[in-house]
């Protein structure tokens, strides 16, 4: 006599699972920019959109977690490339003693009795 389980017919059931589309926040570059390079407050407004991207990724909004990424990216390349470009600005104009001139300025008032 044969198993009546082996008489059933077989059935498999497949779940189709969604797969993720990956979407970079940008958080940690935003929050880097934030602590060292925040000329105009560039480095506080990406991070901002970048918490804003996160957030529609975890609601899964993937068009809105692009879009506020996206402005994330650009806010930090303006940011990156302007604090680099200042800093270097900065240091050139201290190595070749342009910001000498108020004390030199200073030092010419004092030295000529005021006004």
């Amino acid at each position: 006599m044969e198993n009546p389980q082996s008489l059933a017919p077989k059935t498999t059931t497949v779940i189709d699972i969604p797969t993720e589309t990956p979407v970079q926040d940008h958080v940690v570059w935003s929050l880097f920019n934030t602590i060292f390079l925040n000329w105009c407050c560039l480095g506080f407004v990406a991070f901002a959109y970048s918490v804003k991207s996160r957030d529609r990724k975890m609601v899964g909004d993937v068009i809105g977690a692009q879009t506020y990424a996206s402005t994330a990216k650009c806010l930090n390349v303006c940011a990156l490339v302007l604090g680099l470009l200042l800093t270097l600005t900065f240091i050139i104009l201290f190595a070749t003693g342009s910001l000498m001139i108020p004390r030199m300025i200073s030092e010419m008032v004092r030295q000529h009795g005021g006004y």
